[in-house]
């Protein structure tokens, strides 16, 4: 498969300058960088391509010999090298430090490498949730080591520079007229090795300890709510800043509420006299104390009132709260002795028309769609 154009890799005319060839790259790469796709094959290979296609456009006796011969000036026999032969692994960073380092105003010859990011899971009661709470975590973890201070190296020594690339983390190597810049093998671009590596860490900088941090957790907070700690993730290596710590909460089922939103559900049986001769009765509340509902007589199941602000809290909204419902659930009785069944038959029979509303018009529903029969 022949290779693509390179000024249509990079999508710039052969007559722009090398601020356009960067600028073009930079927006790219933005996009493509294989760290900002992870898995994604067609990503990189396209990575791979406007490297490569900035790595000679960039370079003024590249681009120069690109112009006049094309592809066919990196090819063997033309006193270059296939590119096929190119180190893309150690070409990408090398490209991509040259482009930023200079795009923020200096090189790096020393890579500080920001720490990762770590993840714990907290499981929170509906009252943690509620009033909110000062939580206590042990969260294992990567810091710097006491003994060598972050550095690597046994106490009394220090990294040295290395002697390979002069502490710049890049080696060059001249090929013909072309000059080819990588990342140097023996530090790892680092700029400097350690000879004597610290007993601690083996040379690291860096030890698994278990630390603990303390969580604040504000009321309203729900379930897969996010909490992030910044700094508190894994060690910087090379002085590189730490990674943050970021919790993830769950709330564990609550006994009698169930949570939608802001708003609070809670399901209350009561026996079929309190729903027939009506009465008044109290509920629990998550603000720890309970509240008066006045039955009415002839309340049905499924029935439902509202009490307004009795819900939960609205994250970060001044004290703003949502509304709790609660719903009747009619409980018939059970075990009735002989008498209590006798007098039941006697109220069935003393019942008129219109005792019994709902199943009255469903029966009577059901004739007339049955034809009258």
């Amino acid at each position: 498969m022949s290779k693509r154009d390179y000024y249509e890799v990079l999508g710039v005319h052969r007559a722009c300058s090398i601020e356009d060839v960067k600028a073009a790259y930079r927006k790219l790469a933005k996009v493509l960088h294989p760290d900002c796709n992870p898995g994604d094959d067609t990503a990189e290979h396209k990575f791979k391509e406007i490297s490569e296609a900035y790595d000679v456009l960039k370079d003024p006796d590249k681009r120069s010999a690109y112009d006049r011969f094309g592809h066919a000036a990196f090819e063997n026999g033309m006193g270059g090298r296939s590119s096929a032969g190119f180190d893309f692994s150690a070409s990408f960073t090398d490209v991509f430090d040259d482009l930023f380092g200079e795009f923020m105003g200096a090189k790096r010859t020393r890579r500080q490498n920001r720490g990762g990011d770590l993840r714990y899971n907290l499981e929170i009661t509906l009252e943690d949730a509620f009033h909110g709470k000062a939580a206590e975590i042990r969260v294992p973890s990567l810091v710097p080591c006491d003994d060598c201070k972050g550095a690597g190296a046994a106490p009394g020594t220090k990294p040295e520079t290395c002697g390979t690339c002069g502490g710049h983390g890049k080696v060059r190597a001249t090929q013909g007229f072309f000059t080819v810049e990588r990342t140097c093998p023996k530090c790892r671009g680092q700029g400097r090795v350690v000879r004597h590596p610290c007993k601690t860490c083996d040379g690291a900088g860096a030890v698994q300890k278990e630390r603990t941090l303390s969580v604040e957790i504000p009321p309203g907070v729900e379930e897969g709510t996010r909490i992030r700690l910044s700094g508190e993730g894994q060690a910087g290596f090379n002085g590189g800043p730490p990674g943050d710590l970021y919790i993830f909460l769950s709330v564990a089922p609550h006994p009698f509420f169930q949570r939608d939103g802001n708003d609070l559900y809670c399901r209350v049986p009561v026996s079929f006299t309190t729903a027939a001769l009506g009465s008044d009765i109290e509920v629990p509340t998550l603000s720890g104390g309970r509240a008066r509902i006045s039955i009415p007589e002839g309340t049905q199941t499924g029935h439902q009132f509202r009490l307004r602000g009795r819900g939960m809290p609205v994250l970060r909204s001044g004290g703003h709260h949502g509304d709790m419902f609660v719903e009747v659930r009619v409980e018939p009785p059970v075990k009735l002795t002989k008498k209590q069944k006798e007098l039941l038959r006697a109220f069935e029979a003393e019942s008129g028309q219109g005792s019994h509303p709902e199943s009255e018009s469903f029966f009577a529903k059901m004739k007339e769609f049955l034809g009258g029969a």
